[in-house]
């Protein structure tokens, strides 16, 4: 495996938290896997303010930002049963990494009461 791109990301969890007023934003920024998540989290500002900083990441390792089919709904968080975070994407993002042999995508997030943070590794063949 070799390492295609590297991407971290940190968010001031009040800038989200704001943000989370406007019920726009949610519906504009999160997938509906996430929002009903959401709905069991006592501390909306850090599940929010980590998933938020996942996405960005994930966008500078692959190099493109967040535009076009690489959008923000299009990248959603995951946990499996031992709490480690993953990515679900749509079938647009599954097909850019698919077209450059994106095999993995390593992502670890964590925050603290002020900010929140994600680092990105995605390795191809």
């Amino acid at each position: 495996m070799k390492i295609l791109g590297i991407g971290v990301d940190i968010v001031e969890n009040i800038r989200i938290h704001k943000s989370l007023k406007n019920v726009n934003f949610i519906k504009r920024v999160f997938s509906s896997s996430e929002i009903l998540l959401a709905k069991n989290i006592v501390n909306k500002k850090s599940y929010y303010s980590k998933r938020f900083a996942a996405k960005e990441a994930f966008s500078k390792a692959l190099g493109t930002g967040l535009r076009g089919s690489v959008n923000l709904q299009a990248i959603s968080i995951t946990h499996n049963n031992m709490g480690k975070p993953s990515f679900e994407f749509n079938k647009q993002v599954q097909n850019i990494l698919s077209n450059r042999n994106i095999i993995y995508q390593h992502l670890s997030i964590s925050d603290e009461k002020n900010i929140a943070v994600a680092f990105v590794v995605l390795d191809k063949l």
